[in-house]
């Protein structure tokens, strides 16, 4: 990995960390709450060296499908908006407990399309936003799939964090995968895959790699990562994929460790 690139990771003011669901559920749908507490403990931790931190969570839908019964993610619309009700509520309970052993003080923000698309609700987002980590405070960010039928059907998180990261100027977006980063190809599948450390550019014949969506109860794949990387690219934010298995990651990678994939900013 380029030496500047990893001076530019560990002097990253502002960073936006996406969670997803295959990382933050167990394969049965429930909640892996041992590993909430680590990732709460390492971006608390990351506050206290005087960064700034945003998280952005899926989730929601998955939780709420697990208590509501369902064996996969619902289809039915209102099925989902019943579903991320549940699980947000739930998500947001676990998140403040975990936060508050490392006093930390967390927000909840629940955002749609429209957030981002309509000048005057954009500029509030942001603002909000901006006020929240002037007073160091976590913002947990999520789709707001209650009410928004369109964010439900046409958005995923990676989009979603992508977007925060570009709105808030974000020096880095970090995305937890149940992968250890982007490969040549799907590494479940092809074990001769080979780990890509380093995208300059997202061409097409990279986006061409990404394959289909992962868990029953999740929505991302790597396209959505892919499409998140060249939104990041454009707006001057560097991205990086990581296994979320293991939130320490996180640190290592700032640090400088040679771990997950990189893509750079234009």
């Amino acid at each position: 990995m380029n030496e500047n690139l990893k001076i530019n990771l560990k002097d990253s003011k502002r960073i936006v960390i996406k969670v997803g669901t295959s990382t933050l559920t167990y394969e049965n749908g429930n909640l892996n709450l041992g590993l909430i507490n680590k990732l709460a403990w390492v971006l608390a931790d990351l506050k206290n060296q005087g960064k700034e931190v945003v998280l952005v969570t899926s989730g929601a839908i998955g939780v709420g499908s697990k208590k509501l019964g369902f064996k996969q993610r619902p289809t039915i619309t209102m099925e989902k908006q019943a579903a991320a009700a549940i699980g947000q509520a739930e998500l947001m309970h676990i998140y403040q407990n975990a936060f508050a052993n490392f006093s930390s003080f967390v927000a909840q923000v629940l955002l749609t399309k429209d957030d981002f698309e309509i000048e005057q609700r954009k500029q509030n987002t942001e603002n909000t936003l901006n006020t929240l980590l002037k007073y160091e405070i976590i913002p947990i960010i999520n789709a707001n799939d209650t009410i928004s039928t369109y964010e439900i059907e046409f958005s995923d998180n990676d989009s979603l964090s992508a977007s925060v990261a570009c709105l808030i100027k974000a020096d880095l977006l970090i995305i937890l995968s149940d992968i250890d980063a982007f490969y040549t190809s799907n590494p479940k599948n092809n074990p001769n895959a080979k780990r890509i450390s380093y995208v300059e550019k997202i061409t097409d014949e990279i986006m061409q790699m990404g394959g289909d969506k992962g868990s029953e109860f999740s929505i991302g794949g790597m396209k959505t990562k892919l499409q998140a990387a060249s939104n990041c690219a454009k707006n001057g934010v560097r991205m990086a994929i990581l296994n979320g298995s293991n939130p320490m990651n996180i640190s290592e990678l700032i640090s400088g460790a040679d771990i997950g994939t990189i893509f750079d900013k234009e």
